[in-house]
């Protein structure tokens, strides 16, 4: 398993995968060096990445290989399907997945996503419009949200 660290505005990100695809991107709450060479497995993810915090990409095009149970995966891959800008509900998704019973069950699976920002997580949020618990910290959903946010604020001065 190939791994690497790289800084993005959010903090320092590793990146685990092989050439079977990405397996992990996880933000990290630590200060960390920097890899000073990028696998080859793991440089394309890197580069996507980059370009999504530049602000000129708005997909992902990275080969997946994520750990978890068929119902995570399910999860997971309805979360690819949120388009950028956008967020759904915890709610709307269980009905998408057609149980709205198991809302529990997609909230647990959505907060085990092991690809971040790549697999838009953060684009789930309560009923009322909440944020929601974020496993990287509401600060970055909120900081991710207003990144994808076709509107911009203006300042008045």
């Amino acid at each position: 398993m190939d791994s690497c660290i790289i800084q993005s505005p959010l903090g320092f990100t590793q990146i685990e995968g092989d050439a079977d695809g990405i397996s992990s991107i996880q933000v990290l709450n630590s200060e960390e060096i920097p890899s000073e060479q990028i696998p080859e497995s793991l440089q394309n993810c890197v580069i996507q990445l980059e370009d999504y915090f530049k602000g000129i990409r708005k997909s992902f095009t990275i080969k997946h290989n994520p750990k978890g149970t068929k119902f995570q995966k399910k999860v997971w891959q309805a979360l690819t399907k949120i388009p950028y800008g956008k967020t759904l509900s915890y709610l709307e998704l269980s009905k998408q997945l057609g149980d709205v019973k198991a809302i529990r069950a997609v909230a647990n699976a959505n907060g085990k996503n092991p690809l971040w920002i790549v697999v838009p997580c953060h684009r789930v949020i309560g009923t009322d419009g909440s944020l929601t618990g974020y496993a990287g910290g509401l600060h970055r959903k909120q900081w991710l949200l207003n990144h994808e946010s076709p509107v911009t604020q203006q300042t008045l001065f």
